[in-house]
């Protein structure tokens, strides 16, 4: 059974783009995000990205999961594990 969900991109129907008001801001990341992680398109675009933008992701997305989250949170919400 998969751990990972990506229902908000299959389902929200509101205004994509920033500046609108907060909420549209998240639902826009969160939808986004979602698109973005398809697997079809990772494959092409992590083919065709340079070590550099490769590793701005990667440390983009590090850092905030290290602002962000406990590391209890990072376990469950992020790693999918039963961590304590």
């Amino acid at each position: 059974m998969a751990s990972h969900t990506h229902r908000h991109v299959e389902t929200y129907n509101g205004f994509v783009g920033m500046g609108f008001d907060r909420k549209t801001d998240e639902n826009t990341i969160i939808y986004y995000l979602q698109k973005f992680s398809d697997d079809t398109l990772m494959k092409a675009l992590a083919e065709r990205m340079s070590d550099e933008e490769l590793e701005e992701i990667f440390s983009l997305l590090t850092r905030l999961l290290k602002k962000h989250l406990s590391d209890s949170e990072y376990h469950r919400l992020f790693l999918k594990d039963n961590h304590p």
